[in-house]
């Protein structure tokens, strides 16, 4: 399960992803993507910093300044930006790729039934989310609205 931190992010993202899509694109302050986004002000000041940190957008100051996406939708990884905003993605420590711990509990990685069952759901689970990009949402939202829109 994401976070509604992680939701936030990716909502915001959305909102600098489409404002890049147009015309004559702008930076946006966090009020405009606020607005735009329906996510709290207060909660994106730092998921924005972490986000920029992470290297997918850019702060501009001055008055015209904002934020602007600086990745192509289609080079950000939802399951990088997962990682960043939310940490490890595994269920279990022993299944994680970049933070793996032993289970406190366990005798025997080898033979652990419950790391079984559970490895095969997140293996499906990273062939899925490790494909996905901004550019993916950024599509389904398109279709979604034709299909409403119809």
């Amino acid at each position: 399960m994401i976070t509604q931190k992680m939701k936030y992010a990716l909502k915001a993202l959305l909102v600098l992803a489409d404002e890049a899509g147009q015309a004559a694109p702008k930076s946006l302050t966090i009020e405009e993507i606020a607005k735009r986004s329906g996510a709290p002000k207060r909660f994106l000041e730092h998921i924005l910093l972490e986000v920029r940190n992470a290297g997918v957008i850019a702060s501009i100051r001055g008055r015209s300044g904002g934020y602007v996406l600086i990745k192509k939708p289609t080079d950000i990884s939802i399951s990088e930006l997962l990682r960043t905003i939310d940490g490890p993605i595994a269920p279990l420590p022993c299944l994680s790729r970049r933070a793996y711990q032993r289970c406190e509990d366990c005798v025997d990685e080898a033979s652990c039934r419950i790391r079984k069952i559970f490895a095969e759901v997140f293996w499906s689970y990273l062939l899925i989310i490790d494909s996905l990009t901004l550019e993916d949402m950024l599509r389904s939202s398109a279709v979604a609205d034709q299909v409403i829109g119809a």
